[in-house]
């Protein structure tokens, strides 16, 4: 005889239902569809919404046509950015590849869509929805399988940065042929992450077939952009044609860009070098990097007649981080008393007077000009970030104020080298036969400053009373200019004391932060992190900062921390102008307008004749 079940009663199974729902909410949760979107924003709403025309930066019925010959520095062996070895010709890139989507000057904090028209938004992946008119300029579509080889070019082949830049990446998934997600590695909080997916540049997988992308090669890779490289002669000068079939031309985001038939960039050695080559008209736009230049420089007939034009062009850019970098990894530089005492010898106020003629300003931050800067002391969410650090941090994060040293007189000058003769007595060394020596070793404090020809002969006249005050208190420095690619060389392998270098800070500081500071990048050669900086507080304020919800917690953790950086001294801060010097030939035109958006040669057309 059979033994019956027992008839579960309605009301239990209506339970059992509703217990099995509610534990399935989450997944059910988890596997929404996605928001789809025309843009990607950090924080809040975009500036430019449905319809949009045009960036405001730009002018839609700008002229097309005619030349224009700029000036390019140094020297190039490739054109690759995005790779470790060699020195590339970055023009080529900017002008024959195009990304996923645009970010505008005016609104930095969002991406509108280039290759990628529609984008999928969730907290577990990005998904890219490809244009289908996207073509590269031999006519061939763009598709998954592109974007797929290059964001794995990026972080196989590519240089140090992009490992880290994608680091949150889990894997990559490949819809269709014109349908992209990038999965998040559980656990991610980087909120930053979709709008830097967006801002790859996109190249054609079957162009690189055969080839490694590893390797510098003299042959531009086939893009998608605005403009076809047409001839190029090493060191000396490249030549772009814009595509008068380029897919993108009519997109907002490209109207009223690129209005040249042709760019021309010509390679020298030294930047005052361009300034007879603009008066001669080998040149047509200069950007004047040396304020006494720009006080004195042109003072001639082609100015005052108007043929030439200078003009002084607001940005809101974040100040190009130029400075004195320590390399702390040299056992001479490891104590942050050491650093601070060193940096207590620049006189930048001598600078400033006798060779900036009062146009330069001294950087104060790592961020300077972003309005994100750490000023005076902690306050409000900055302070409670920090506070979780009490116990690791010196009290002068809590209690001084950041600042650099001030020359404002003799009384001044003695004091600065006073107390830098203090600190250095405190980590151990004192005057032997008029040395500062290591009294554990007992060999002299010594080390070498490396320049660029680019920018050493500039560079000189600043170097000789900072060279000076060193040797007041017991300090042998030497200057040392190198060759472009010798002093490149040296620095991808950390074989240096000292040298002047130069950070691009992004006006929304991000995940490039990391491989300038974070302890990851620090032993990789090549990477950014020169300085050789291992601070696990650093580590953790720069993830903070990249899982921040907020604008206002986001920015409370880039001011705590600049705070950290500036107070351990890993370089010394020189100067930055609040304005861009450009001069050009009075045959341009440039849009009008009262955005802050700097010198943006692209948005330039040529005026007609009258």
């Amino acid at each position: 005889m059979k033994t019956q079940k027992p008839k579960m009663a309605p009301n239990r199974i209506v339970k059992l239902v509703l217990t099995v729902i509610l534990m399935l909410l989450p997944v059910f949760a988890q596997a929404a569809l996605p928001v789809k979107s025309d843009h990607i924003a950090l924080y809040g709403s975009p500036k430019y919404t449905h319809g949009w025309q045009h960036f405001d930066y730009a002018d839609a019925n700008a002229r097309k046509g005619g030349r224009i010959v700029l000036p390019a520095y140094g020297t190039f062996d490739n054109f690759n950015p995005f790779i470790f070895k060699g020195i590339a010709a970055t023009q080529a890139a900017a002008l024959t590849l195009d990304s996923l989507a645009v970010v505008p000057d005016d609104d930095i904090t969002t991406a509108y869509p280039l290759i990628a028209k529609q984008f999928e938004l969730t907290d577990t992946f990005v998904g890219f929805i490809l244009d289908e008119r996207a073509r590269f300029a031999d006519g061939s579509p763009i598709t998954a399988d592109d974007v797929i080889f290059s964001y794995r070019s990026l972080v196989e082949k590519g240089a140090p940065l992009y490992k880290i830049y994608y680091a949150d990446v889990e894997k990559v998934e490949k819809l269709n042929q014109h349908h992209i997600r990038f999965h998040f590695r559980e656990g991610s909080n980087n909120k930053e992450l979709p709008l830097i997916l967006s801002q790859m540049m996109i190249f054609s997988a079957k162009d690189w077939e055969g080839k490694d992308f590893g390797k510098p090669y003299l042959k531009a890779p086939l893009g998608s952009g605005p403009y076809v490289l047409t001839d190029f002669q090493v060191n000396k000068y490249l030549v772009f044609k814009r595509n008068p079939d380029y897919w993108a031309k009519d997109l907002p985001a490209r109207r009223g860009f690129f209005n040249f038939d042709e760019i021309r960039y010509d390679y020298y050695q030294d930047t005052t070098v361009t300034l007879q080559a603009l008066f001669s008209g080998n040149i047509d736009i200069r950007e004047e990097y040396i304020a006494k230049i720009w006080a004195t420089g042109y003072n001639n007939d082609k100015v005052d007649k108007g043929e030439i034009i200078k003009e002084e062009i607001p940005h809101s850019e974040t100040a190009r981080l130029q400075n004195f970098s320590f390399n702390i990894r040299r056992p001479q530089f490891a104590d942050r008393r050491i650093r601070k005492a060193v940096g207590l010898a620049f006189n930048f106020e001598w600078a400033k007077k006798n060779l900036f003629y009062n146009r330069y300003e001294r950087l104060n931050s790592y961020f300077t000009n972003s309005g994100m800067e750490a000023l005076g002391l902690p306050q409000g969410r900055e302070r409670e970030i920090l506070s979780q650090y009490r116990d690791r941090l010196p009290q002068s994060v809590f209690d001084t104020p950041p600042s650099n040293p001030v020359y404002d007189g003799h009384l001044s000058a003695r004091e600065n080298l006073r107390q830098a003769v203090a600190l250095l007595k405190e980590a151990g060394y004192d005057f032997v036969d008029g040395n500062m020596t290591n009294l554990k070793t007992g060999r002299p404090l010594t080390f070498e400053i490396l320049g660029n020809s680019a920018n050493g002969s500039s560079f000189t006249r600043v170097m000789l009373p900072f060279l000076k005050n060193l040797e007041k208190i017991g300090i042998k420095a030497t200057f040392r200019n190198l060759e472009v690619n010798v002093f490149k060389n040296r620095l991808d392998h950390f074989d240096f004391d000292m040298a002047i270098v130069t950070f691009p800070i992004s006006r929304l500081p991000g995940n490039e932060q990391k491989e300038f500071w974070g302890s990851a990048s620090a032993e990789t050669n090549g990477s950014f992190n020169l300085i050789g900086i291992k601070n696990p507080i650093v580590d953790e304020l720069l993830d903070g900062m990249l899982a921040a919800r907020s604008k206002e917690d986001y920015r409370a953790y880039v001011r705590a921390l600049d705070r950290v950086l500036l107070n351990e001294h890993y370089m010394i801060m020189q100067w930055y102008a609040p304005q861009k010097q450009v001069a050009y030939h009075n045959k341009f035109v440039h849009p009008k307008t009262n955005l802050k958006v700097g010198f943006q040669p692209h948005t330039w057309w040529i005026k007609e004749k009258e």
